[in-house]
């Protein structure tokens, strides 16, 4: 069997309850995964991540000389799992001192699918809301976005709906009650194992951007929240009571 070739990339995503982390290489059109874990380790992520790491390195024979870059899952997600995911990519890139790739990670749901159909990735964003975008299979092969990323209420994300879609995601398992009252057979769901994000497609995609020369920039890379979170909301709020109160 020929051997792959590309970049050996380190990818992480811990944008949702269940951590993951590959060691990927190549793209997604031409690549392979040479290993993947998931740990639905809750709100742990930091505990976990260096261990995992290390185990993973030791169990693959590879060592961080090896490693040509970095891929990180930027949300949307919960904020403090975005937070760490990001932190600690931050940080591997610079002390490896290899380049950083983001990916979204409904992307990264979307591109685990394969389906003519629309295909719509979304995450339970908590608060009655779902973060929610629809894809579709490019001509390359490679699913690709079609529309911006948002933050919606599912009912509302229903009537947005108006062919046959998959729905992947976390959500699914929330809200695919309802959407599959409203929509009928016009809606099917991934399989269960789709629902959380694949380092393995983080990583992939990653080689992608890396190839492309899209790489992220350690000083200013953030995660990609979407919407404000609580604590911001309740600062801006705040400002503004103090605002008012001055006038």
């Amino acid at each position: 069997m020929m051997k792959q070739q590309g970049r050996l990339i380190l990818a992480l995503d811990t944008s949702t309850a269940c951590c993951t982390l590959a060691l990927t290489r190549g793209t997604a059109m031409q690549g392979e995964v040479l290993a993947s874990i998931s740990l639905n380790s809750g709100a742990r992520h930091s505990r976990r991540l260096l261990s995992v790491i290390d185990w993973m390195f030791s169990e693959t024979e590879v060592d961080w000389p090896m490693i040509e870059g970095i891929a990180v899952g930027l949300g949307p997600g919960s904020f403090t799992g975005l937070r760490i995911g990001m932190a600690t990519a931050k940080g591997l890139a610079a002390t490896a001192d290899v380049p950083l790739a983001g990916i979204s990670t409904l992307d990264a749901l979307a591109c685990n699918c394969t389906t003519e159909k629309l295909i719509c990735a979304v995450l339970d964003a908590r608060k009655k809301q779902v973060y929610a975008a629809f894809y579709r299979l490019g001509t390359s092969g490679i699913v690709e976005r079609i529309g911006e990323i948002h933050a919606v209420d599912p009912a509302i994300l229903m009537r947005e709906i108006q062919e046959s879609v998959l729905m992947v995601g976390d959500a699914v398992l929330t809200y695919g009650g309802m959407w599959q009252e409203g929509l009928g057979d016009k809606v099917a769901f991934a399989p269960s194992g789709l629902h959380y994000p694949s380092a393995a497609i983080v990583g992939l995609l990653g080689g992608n951007e890396l190839a492309a020369g899209r790489n992220l920039d350690l000083a200013s890379a953030v995660p990609l929240y979407v919407r404000a979170s609580d604590a911001e909301l309740g600062l801006k709020r705040k400002g503004q009571g103090e605002g008012e109160a001055s006038v």
